[in-house]
């Protein structure tokens, strides 16, 4: 049986500078994954489906309509088709809530996952994160805490009998590549390179003193000028005072709760160290395999008998 046989239903991941994809055989089976710089910021309305099948064009057999699962981006206000958000309280994927995008090739079937909105404490939305989140609760339904999902713009998202209750981001991702790439600081930041001491200060200093972050933010451009600190080490000093603002605005989430991190190996050891060295563990879960396990779980629903 050829791979365009096999090929039950593909599952996509479509951020706003990246696009992966999985296709998926019977049984869940994983047949083959692909990834481009094809994200959702690139891309008019009528050019998601054209990208999409330069993707999976091997894939897809005529005569036959193969389902496209799809998170992210493609989601949004100006995306492939806006799939409004889903309130909060909720569960993070609900097949109800699903919207077809519009396509013209036959051979494709193209449901979008929506994401999930607050009013209330504070006006906030995800899109993309309610799928890994539901990955997670795959393997935990019985979680009930804080996860932790650092990006350009990290979540803390409270969860309690496998529901998102509340949510708050923040734009300490979108910062540190501002600062480290379009600001004074740029000659300062090295682009690789790590120093725990260098961290741990910055952190320390921005947690207990966070009114004076700015003014440390320029002494990173004067230790520069002055070498008296490596570019290695105000790199880890700066991610040290950016992550320091989010947990010191983030105490009511992490006091006294379970906490766990999905993230990219490298940001959530960084993120497990933050929070370690407040006297608190949290473990860390790979978020690249939990997107594809919540658009499992979020394709199972959607084929699923309905009473």
């Amino acid at each position: 049986m050829s791979l365009r046989e096999k090929t039950e239903w593909i599952a996509v991941d479509w951020g706003q500078t990246n696009l992966r994809i999985w296709v998926m055989g019977a049984g869940g089976n994983l047949l083959a994954e692909r990834s481009a710089d094809q994200g959702t910021g690139a891309l008019a309305s009528d050019g998601f489906e054209p990208a999409l099948l330069a993707m999976i064009e091997d894939f897809l057999s005529d005569g036959k309509t193969t389902p496209v699962l799809c998170t992210g981006r493609a989601g949004a206000a100006g995306g492939w088709v806006e799939a409004p958000f889903q309130p909060v309280p909720c569960a993070p994927l609900t097949h109800t809530s699903f919207v077809t995008a519009p396509t013209r090739d036959p051979r494709i079937a193209v449901s979008v996952v929506p994401g999930l909105s607050q009013i209330s404490p504070a006006p906030d939305i995800m899109q993309g994160e309610e799928t890994q989140i539901a990955g997670f609760l795959q393997a935990n339904p019985k979680f009930d805490g804080v996860l932790v999902l650092p990006g350009i713009h990290t979540k803390w998202v409270h969860i309690s009998a496998e529901e998102v209750v509340s949510f708050q981001s923040f734009l300490t991702g979108e910062l540190y590549a501002l600062l480290a790439r379009q600001s004074l600081l740029r000659p300062a930041i090295a682009l690789s390179g790590w120093d725990d001491a260098a961290f741990e200060d910055g952190l320390g200093e921005s947690i207990s003193r966070p009114e004076s972050v700015a003014a440390k933010l320029f002494g990173l451009h004067a230790a520069a000028q002055l070498s008296t600190l490596s570019p290695q080490a105000a790199r880890a000093r700066l991610s040290g005072l950016l992550i320091g603002l989010e947990l010191a605005a983030t105490r009511p989430y992490w006091l006294g709760q379970n906490l766990a991190i999905l993230a990219t190996p490298e940001i959530g050891e960084i993120y497990a160290r933050a929070l370690s060295l407040q006297g608190l563990t949290a473990p860390v879960s790979d978020v690249t395999p939990l997107i594809r396990e919540g658009l499992m779980a979020a394709y199972e629903s959607l084929i699923a008998p309905q009473d």
